[in-house]
């Protein structure tokens, strides 16, 4: 269950401008809805001195953690990671995955749980982390159905997203208006339900993210506070 709940907090090249990218930073309560199971969750994005951008995530339930980190670029207007890190400790099974993109090779390579990577690379592969944030600024561009291709252990995966429409997300500091997106999943692959939403006023930041399981579990995480370009995120 920790486990689950851990990749769901986690979950946050295609066409971005660079004045688009702003930093942020925003931490999240996760509720478990079928027991009495809570945790944290933090995520930013920062511009480095090289420029280059970091986006940081880090969860904490109990005794379990998770950290994920992605290193971008912006090369004419195209998002291209650099490099990720994945590490997951605690309860249940520990991971490590830490890739590198070489963009002059064609090639993603690292380790997986000890397991070698080798990958061919083309523009538009993201990460497991970085295509959250291609996400994050398609539904900001309007679009109404996204595909990104991300590298998925061994693989390259094909993820698929969809938006439903306008919500007002309730938040500690009041109610936020949000694009709610759906994961598109072949019902008979999985069963499971991943819906995430944008706010609309806080350069689409993400405010709310629910999964329910195969087994019907359910959790929830939801902005605590965050920060959009230097100003708090406020609702109504």
């Amino acid at each position: 269950m920790r486990r689950a709940l851990l990749f769901a907090l986690a979950v946050l090249a295609l066409p971005l401008q660079a004045a688009d990218l702003k930093p942020f930073s925003a931490s999240y309560t996760a509720d478990w809805k079928q027991l009495p199971m809570s945790g944290t969750a933090e995520r930013s994005l920062e511009k480095n001195a090289n420029g280059t951008w970091n986006l940081n995530f880090k969860a904490s339930m109990m005794i379990a953690s998770l950290t994920e980190q992605s290193t971008l670029r912006l090369d004419k207007d195209t998002l291209l990671p650099q490099t990720y890190h994945f590490e997951r400790g605690g309860l249940g099974k520990a991971k490590k995955v830490d890739l590198d993109f070489d963009w002059s090779s064609k090639m993603v390579t690292g380790t997986d749980r000890g397991d070698a990577i080798k990958l061919p690379l083309n523009r538009g592969v993201l990460d497991k982390s970085s295509y959250q944030l291609a996400l994050q600024h398609d539904v900001a561009a309007g679009k109404k159905s996204m595909t990104y291709q991300v590298v998925d252990g061994d693989e390259i995966d094909t993820y698929d997203f969809r938006v439903l429409g306008t919500e007002a997300v309730s938040t500690k500091n009041g109610k936020v208006s949000a694009i709610k997106v759906e994961r598109v999943r072949d019902p008979s692959q999985s069963k499971r339900i991943t819906e995430l939403w944008f706010a609309k006023d806080w350069d689409y930041l993400l405010v709310q993210l629910r999964q329910v399981e195969t087994d019907g579990k359910e959790y929830v995480i939801v902005l605590q506070d965050g920060t959009v370009d230097g100003k708090a995120v406020k609702g109504q």
